[in-house]
Order: C-alpha cells, then sequence, then structure tokens
C-alpha cells in the first residue's frame, strides 16, 4: 500500500525529490512477497539494467518496478508522478492540474491526463481514494 498509510514527511520529501527513491519504493513495494516472472513463472531473479529492475534468471526477461503499475510508461518523471498521486490521493482540497502545472513544471495537459489515469484506475478498482493503489498488486 503505498500511500494506504500514513507517510512520515522525510518519506514525503524523498520520495518527492527522488526518482530513485521512488524506484526503490516502488520495487520494495512490488516485490515484498518475492519475485514470480511473469512469463515463465520462476521465482529467481538478479538485478536488472536499470535502477531497482528485476531479471528472470531462467527466461532472462526483465521487469521495471513500474510495469504494471499506475506509473508504467510516465513520460514525465516518476517524483512528479508520485506527488501528483500522493495529493490526489490524501490531498484534502482538490488540486487543478493547472495547479499542479505550474508547481511540477509541466504541461497542463499532461498533468490533467496523468491525474485522469488515477482517477479511473480508483474507480476500475471500486475502492476509496485512500485504498487506489491496491491496483498495482
Amino acid at each position: 500500500m503505498i500511500f494506504y498509510k500514513e507517510l512520515t514527511q522525510a518519506q514525503i520529501e524523498s520520495l518527492f525529490t527522488s526518482d530513485l527513491a521512488c524506484y526503490e519504493f516502488l520495487a520494495d513495494l512490488k516485490w515484498s512477497a518475492g519475485f514470480t516472472c511473469k512469463k515463465c513463472g520462476n521465482t529467481n531473479s538478479c538485478p536488472g539494467k536499470t535502477h531497482f529492475s528485476r531479471r528472470c534468471t531462467k527466461c532472462k526477461k526483465e521487469e521495471s518496478a513500474t510495469a504494471g503499475t499506475i506509473f508504467h510508461h510516465c513520460r514525465f518523471s516518476i517524483s512528479k508522478a508520485f506527488y501528483i498521486a500522493y495529493s490526489v490521493c490524501k490531498g484534502n482540497d482538490e488540486i487543478s492540474s493547472y495547479e499542479f502545472a505550474r508547481r511540477l513544471s509541466l504541461r497542463q495537459m499532461t498533468c490533467w491526463k496523468f491525474k485522469d489515469k488515477l482517477k479511473k484506475a480508483i474507480e476500475a478498482s471500486g475502492e476509496s481514494a485512500a485504498n487506489w493503489i491496491e491496483i498495482l498488486k
């Protein structure tokens, strides 16, 4: 659960300022119960070529920490994506895509599309915003 539980201020600051911290956090969460290859079912892996990715030792298929998550194919910094996701899930006030664009130096439409992707994932899961991250598993 990424945003299901409250994060400390230090965790929040490290996630929103460092892409590597976001990838590490996501990888730890994704493979907390261990790695299983989606192609062949093997449970043994070694580090992949990119940060915090895993490579199957049997079929050599590599899987990134973001594969199969809401952050997959995100075309901007994952730390900015985490900031938007955290704000959508935990924010008391509705932050507009224009405000995200201003705060993160992104295009308004980019922020709107990612925010819309989050909202659709929340609706599809049938959960509240606080529990949305269940869809990552």
